[in-house]
């Protein structure tokens, strides 16, 4: 599949021909992360801490806060990987310092390393300096230490040339389950798609930002239905993952979708696009689209705005929403509109009450001894914790990105109750 990717230099988004000359400067790196992120994993690379010229890090923890990053450029030593991998990287890639003496302290499964080659020889040091080795034999040196290969075809980055496809499949052989993700001149979908059957993902960036390639091309080209009418089942989900229902995507509501960042679908009935919510004002803020492993099939992850996506006015089109959904509807629809006077006003109300609640209801948790009674004791705090958040307008997205971020931490702290 299409990795896009961000490359920082001076706190701005650019495209540089060859590593050296620079052809594109997009600005702000933020609002393209949010358009890119849209298919999946992007490649933030921190040109200036690559380069020694100085460093963007306060613009990679940002991306990294909010989007899922590969995160690459001067990360040097097990200081600086631990720092990106704690900061909620996926991934991080090393390049001159990817050596086994460096990886096999760090988690293997979440380290790429770098090889970048001019007609099949490893560089160096900007490119500048030819190592002799072949990148069959720096592979063979690192497999047992890394989880993914980042191989940039050096002689083809940025120059929308086209890429070298018939390089690619003795290099996915040479590296057996180890997934590799190759850049450098890739242009079309044709391309990405023929890696993607190979069994590699590509990562592109000059083709993006010069409008060669659009990113609905490059993200559905691997894409395959054996429908006469070439659309695609795509079950439609909330943040929390709870299904809403199930639409139908073409190349043309994909690529509206993707562009606009709403639930954008095909409709049979009209033989058309629909616009969820264009009408019922039940709108869809997009958050991303997921491929399922057989290329055959999509998930939108929405925001989905009240009543719901059901005609019937139902958060899903099996009916209410259940469980911590559910609830966190319920509680944001009292909080509008709970009468003077009743408990749900008065926690909305009264900070002091909804404080007092929380400590009692954590207390009753902590002494609960059968599973019956941590049962009911966990429901109550949840009840109140939600409360509480819908009170201050958080939601459990918000929440569950933290938990998401705190999950990909590898430096513990040793979790001692404060005194």
């Amino acid at each position: 599949m299409i990795v896009p990717s961000i490359d920082l230099q001076g706190g701005q988004a650019v495209q540089l021909i060859g590593g050296k000359k620079l052809a594109i400067e997009a600005g702000d790196p933020m609002p393209i992360a949010e358009r890119f992120s849209r298919v999946g994993e992007i490649a933030v690379i921190d040109l200036d801490a690559a380069m020694g010229t100085g460093s963007n890090a306060h613009l990679v923890e940002a991306l990294c806060q909010r989007f899922p990053c590969r995160v690459g450029g001067g990360i040097r030593d097990e200081a600086t990987a631990r720092r990106w991998l704690d900061a909620g990287a996926r991934k991080i890639i090393l390049g001159t310092a990817a050596k086994p003496e460096l990886l096999s302290k760090l988690p293997k499964d979440r380290v790429q390393a770098a090889l970048d080659a001019v007609d099949g020889e490893v560089v160096v040091e900007g490119w500048k300096t030819k190592t002799g080795a072949r990148i069959e034999e720096k592979m063979a040196e690192l497999l047992p230490y890394v989880g993914g290969f980042l191989i940039t075809f050096v002689e083809r980055e940025g120059r929308l040339g086209g890429t070298a496809i018939d390089r690619m499949a003795p290099l996915i052989a040479a590296a057996g389950k180890t997934r590799i993700t190759f850049a450098g001149g890739f242009t079309t979908g044709e391309d990405i798609a023929e890696a993607d059957r190979l069994g590699a993902d590509a990562q592109v960036g000059m083709a993006l930002y010069s409008g060669r390639l659009s990113l609905a091309d490059g993200f559905s080209s691997p894409l395959r239905t054996d429908r006469a009418d070439g659309l695609l089942a795509t079950v439609v989900v909330d943040p929390n993952g709870q299904a809403l229902g199930l639409c139908w995507s073409s190349q043309e509501s994909l690529t509206a979708a993707l562009e606009e960042g709403r639930g954008v679908y095909w409709s049979r009935s009209r033989n058309g696009l629909w616009r969820k919510g264009e009408t019922s004002g039940a709108v869809q803020r997009l958050i991303r689209v997921d491929v399922d492993c057989d290329r055959d099939a999509l998930r939108f992850v929405v925001d989905q705005s009240d009543p719901g996506f059901c005609h019937n006015d139902t958060w899903t089109c099996w009916g209410p929403a259940a469980g911590l959904s559910g609830l966190e509807q319920t509680l944001h629809a009292r909080k509008k509109s709970a009468p003077e006077g009743s408990y749900s006003k008065r926690l909305f109300t009264d900070p002091t009450l909804l404080a007092a609640k929380l400590r009692e209801e954590a207390d009753e948790l902590a002494r609960a001894e059968s599973t019956d009674e941590i049962a009911h004791e966990a429901a109550d705090v949840i009840y109140f914790t939600m409360a509480r958040m819908a009170a201050a307008g958080v939601s459990l997205e918000e929440v569950g990105r933290i938990l998401d971020r705190r999950a990909l931490k590898i430096t513990r702290r040793p979790g001692d109750a404060k005194t």
